[in-house]
């Protein structure tokens, strides 16, 4: 078998509305804002192990189900594939595993997963404290952020979204998306899953204030809640 990682610029297509405020020109993403993964999409198997090695002798790092506790379906981001050398289609793929630590990726049989490409994400600029919303490459919208204190610091990485909601706590706005990254202690509750989620507090948009979730401008959250589905990239990078 031969391996292969796709470089795509790719979600479930959902129809992007005309940008409105806070819209930025036409741009090709920098290096920096580049994501490069094979696809997203749900669980088909009742449960798959994500292991160290493309084998299934290989040690199980996470077993997930295919529907998470609230009944929704599970959704994987994958970054590579490893291509059966007989029929050229994939066998393997490596996907990004959510919880602590960050970072940890594992590899599922390609059988247990229906994959769509991606042609949208979100990039967290942690340092500049900004949000660069992209479609095929091109940035749609832009805004302020708020990130995580000294100490509770936002994680960097690539994740992605495991789910988006209606919150009914106030501290997180008009809209919300629980991501697969984890922080020391997040505004999410229970704690530790890190959220890009809405305020009802707009006058700390900018600042490093949160327990590790992502806050912006209530219109900003609405815009993407209308544009990123479940399974939508979202990098964080420190510039």
């Amino acid at each position: 078998m031969r391996l292969s990682v796709p470089i795509a610029v790719l979600c479930a297509v959902v129809a992007v509305p005309a940008a409105g405020a806070g819209s930025a020109s036409p741009s090709t993403p920098s290096k920096v804002a580049s994501v490069d993964v094979v696809g997203t999409g749900p669980i088909n198997w009742t449960q798959v192990a994500a292991r160290t090695q493309p084998s299934r002798g290989a040690p199980v790092l996470k077993t997930m189900t295919q529907f998470r506790p609230d009944y929704r379906a599970r959704f994987v981001l994958a970054l590579s594939e490893l291509d059966d050398a007989k029929t050229g289609k994939p066998s393997w793929y490596r996907i990004t595993i959510p919880g602590r630590p960050n970072g940890r990726t594992g590899w599922i049989p390609a059988g247990s997963v229906s994959l769509q490409p991606v042609d949208r994400w979100l990039v967290i600029y942690r340092g500049s404290r900004k949000f660069e919303f992209y479609v095929n490459g091109t940035v749609r919208r832009t805004g302020k952020v708020a990130v995580g204190r000294k100490g509770m610091e936002t994680p960097l990485g690539l994740f992605y979204v495991q789910a988006k909601f209606d919150p009914t706590w106030a501290v997180l706005g008009a809209y919300a998306f629980e991501t697969s990254g984890y922080s020391k202690l997040s505004d999410w509750p229970g704690g530790g899953v890190v959220g890009v989620h809405g305020t009802n507090t707009p006058d700390l948009i900018g600042e490093a204030v949160s327990h590790g979730c992502v806050r912006l401008y209530n219109k900003d959250i609405q815009y993407l809640r209308s544009v990123m589905g479940v399974g939508t990239p979202i990098k964080i990078v420190d510039a």
